[in-house]
């Protein structure tokens, strides 16, 4: 664990309410996530003979966030605002810079405001339910220098989109691909599920493991890759000597081509209902050479398991949830299935602690468990569990 008690500093820290843990110094932030993975997993580590390892943190805990996004409002004066809504409110409070932001982000993002100003796009009023530019979302590679811009509309179409991309490709030379999301629904959800590419071939790539991934502008790829990076190799421990692995929540199949990529002898069945995903992580495979070796499908992981899973045999499983952690029926599907490991990813643990109690009633024991610091400065933190099977 970092010693020494170096603090950061943000001008906006107070209204923006982001990194609420920005003013403690990152060794007591370490020790109160540490604590707190204890505190859920410890007992059940203890009880199967494991325990929760010393947490894994980042050397320097700044500029790990390769995705950013903001909001758009009315400023008065015809100004458009753009920045954080500031904590509990949609009250838009500006941000010049970023601490936790990679550098080229939020100067995009602002650019895309100063832009909209000019050529009088109108931001989306959320209470009424008019306007143009919803939101912005900018991400940008970090073994790359692919650079995705995702302008979020309210309506199928920019006035004078031309115009428009040839101002954002002015001001910001570095954006590689600019895409116009569409999203006409009344809700809170930022990105809507019709793309279009303005500029450039509308995806980005990235590299995690020495392994080359296309992300598009609805794809799911973790915010910090370098710590990514540790998550996975974590899980790649996990999964140990397996010939057969099924990576469920496969997403675009970046942990199970990591796997395939690292243990030429493996081959993996990736599950993931989302079927843009799907595509993405099949032609992810054939772009790092394991197409052979990893076979995705678009389906429920719970309905898979029950109707095609029956018949397979699994030496390990891959499990990276959302928030809300599995299901019982999926564990149930899991212990059915008995794979001699299971590894399970997560970013919220008290969600875990709750799937991984199923999981030893079906079986299974605790035999490591790591938390890993995505988020520094914040209160969220992310584990790795591996059980084996009894």
């Amino acid at each position: 664990m970092r010693m020494g008690y170096k603090t950061y500093t943000c001008p906006i820290a107070h209204d923006c309410g982001g990194c609420e843990w920005l003013a403690v110094p990152y060794p007591m932030q370490l020790q109160r996530k540490q604590q707190q993975v204890e505190g859920l997993l410890g007992s059940m580590a203890r009880e199967d003979g494991a325990v929760v390892e010393e947490i894994r943190s980042m050397d320097e805990p700044v500029r790990y966030r390769h995705k950013a996004a903001t909001p758009f409002s009315y400023g008065g004066r015809g100004h458009v605002l753009c920045g954080f809504y500031a904590a509990g409110t949609h009250r838009i409070v500006r941000c010049r810079e970023c601490l936790v932001e990679d550098e080229r982000a939020r100067c995009v993002l602002n650019a895309v405001a100063r832009v909209a100003e000019r050529l009088h796009i109108p931001p989306y009023n959320e209470d009424r339910g008019v306007g143009v530019l919803r939101h912005a979302v900018v991400r940008c590679g970090w073994k790359t220098d692919d650079v995705l811009l995702v302008l979020v509309s309210r309506v199928e179409e920019l006035r004078d989109e031309r115009r428009v991309v040839s101002e954002l490709r002015s001001a910001c030379p570095e954006v590689t691909s600019i895409v116009l999301n569409v999203n006409d629904r009344r809700t809170n959800a930022i990105l809507g599920r019709r793309s279009r590419t303005l500029f450039g071939p509308g995806i980005m790539h990235d590299q995690l493991l020495g392994c080359t991934f296309e992300i598009g502008p609805t794809s799911f790829y973790q915010t910090n890759p370098e710590q990514t990076e540790v998550l996975y190799r974590l899980a790649l421990e996990g999964v140990g000597d397996a010939r057969r692995a099924l990576d469920a929540y496969c997403g675009t199949g970046t942990i199970g081509i990591c796997a395939a990529v690292e243990l030429p002898e493996l081959q993996v069945v990736g599950v993931e209902q989302v079927r843009g995903a799907v595509a993405c992580a099949r032609r992810n495979a054939r772009a790092n050479g394991v197409a052979k070796r990893c076979h995705f499908t678009a389906d429920d992981a719970t309905t898979w398991m029950a109707r095609e899973g029956a018949g397979e045999r699994f030496d390990a499983v891959i499990m990276d949830p959302p928030r809300a952690g599995s299901t019982p029926e999926f564990l149930g599907g899991v212990a059915h299935l008995a794979p001699r490991r299971v590894v399970y990813v997560s970013c919220n643990v008290v969600t875990q602690a709750r799937d991984l109690a199923l999981l030893r009633q079906r079986g299974y024991r605790l035999e490591r468990v790591v938390p890993v610091d995505m988020f520094p400065h914040t209160k969220h933190v992310e584990s790795v569990a591996t059980l084996a099977r009894r």
